[in-house]
């Protein structure tokens, strides 16, 4: 098998306004959306087509009120990177996987503050 490292590449560049940003970012979630079962056969998630179109939705709505071109503009880039990475099988399942946490684990939770989780992590170590 031949790896071309340019496959799914895609040049990186600058909007032009407001209509060109939301073109590119609804071009780059309707790839992501489309690439679900793609990914879930790859990876061998054991989790449905409809969760991993669900984590790519919250993920995409993260950044939903970014209001400076250059900001998306990165975004965008960082999604095509992603993409291309998650796609080529760049990525280990421990990569992938790190997005459904909450989903393989209900008790898995970020705390609210470095400190409070610093904390915390320490009072578990003492304990044992």
């Amino acid at each position: 098998m031949v790896l071309n490292p340019t496959y799914l590449a895609q040049r990186t560049r600058s909007s032009i306004n407001w209509q060109d940003a939301r073109r590119r970012v609804l071009k780059s979630y309707r790839e992501w959306l489309r690439a679900s079962p793609e990914i879930q056969n790859m990876y061998s998630l054991n989790l449905p087509v409809s969760a991993i179109r669900t984590k790519i939705r919250q993920e995409f709505e993260r950044h939903r009120y970014v209001n400076q071109l250059p900001v998306v503009d990165v975004l965008v880039a960082k999604s095509n990177s992603e993409y291309q990475e998650t796609l080529n099988y760049w990525k280990q399942l421990s990569h992938v996987m790190k997005y459904f946490r909450v989903e393989e684990d209900p008790t898995a939770k970020l705390p609210k503050n470095f400190m409070s989780g610093f904390l915390e992590e320490n009072q578990q170590k003492s304990i044992k």
